[in-house]
C-alpha cells in the first residue's frame, strides 16, 4: 500500500511532466513567432518556410536538409518541439526549488534560456560541422534573444500551472 506522501509525489511528477510538456510547446511556438517577426520580417535572414527546416539543417547539415525536400520541415518541426518539450519538462522539475526560495519565474527563465542556448549549440557543434559562426556577436545575441522568447512563456506557464495545483491542495 502506498503512503499519502508517495501518492502526492507521483501526482506531482505527473503534473510536472504535464506542465513541462505544455510549457515547452508554448515556448516552442512563441520562439517561432519571434523568429518569423525578427529573422524573417525584420532582418530578412531566413524565408518563413526556413523556420521549420532550420533544426534539420543545424543537426544534419544543409546537404541533408536540401536532399529531404519537404520532409526537412517535418523533421525540423519534430526536432524543434522534441527539445522544446524536453527543456520544458526539465524546467518544471527545477522550478519548485526556485519557487521555494521566493524567486520570480521570469528571473529564473533568463539564465535558463542562456544555458539552454549554450547546451543546444554545443550539441549542434558536436553533431554537425554545419552551424552558424558562434564567434559572431550577432549570432550569440540573436540566439539568446530567441531563447528568451522560449523560456519566459515556458516559465510563466509552469509557474501558473504549479500555483493552481498548489492552491487545490
Amino acid at each position: 500500500m502506498r503512503t499519502t506522501a508517495e501518492m502526492t509525489a507521483a501526482a506531482d511528477a505527473k503534473a510536472n511532466i504535464r506542465a513541462g510538456v505544455w510549457g515547452g510547446l508554448l515556448g516552442g511556438g512563441v520562439i517561432w513567432i519571434y523568429e518569423a517577426v525578427v529573422w524573417v520580417g525584420i532582418q530578412h535572414s531566413l524565408p518563413l518556410a526556413g523556420i521549420p527546416r532550420n533544426a534539420t539543417g543545424l543537426v544534419f547539415g544543409s546537404d541533408v536538409q536540401a536532399s529531404l525536400g519537404w520532409l526537412a520541415s517535418a523533421l525540423g518541426t519534430f526536432i524543434h518541439f522534441f527539445f522544446a518539450v524536453a527543456w520544458g519538462v526539465l524546467f518544471a522539475y527545477v522550478w519548485p526549488y526556485f519557487r521555494r526560495r521566493g524567486l520570480e519565474a521570469t528571473l529564473v527563465a533568463l539564465p535558463y534560456a542562456m544555458i539552454a542556448w549554450v547546451v543546444m549549440h554545443v550539441a549542434i557543434m558536436l553533431a554537425s560541422a554545419n552551424h552558424p559562426n558562434y564567434y559572431d556577436p550577432n549570432v550569440v545575441i540573436g540566439g539568446f534573444m530567441s531563447h528568451f522568447f522560449f523560456a519566459v512563456p515556458l516559465a510563466l506557464y509552469v509557474k501558473h500551472h504549479t500555483a493552481m495545483r498548489d492552491e487545490v491542495r
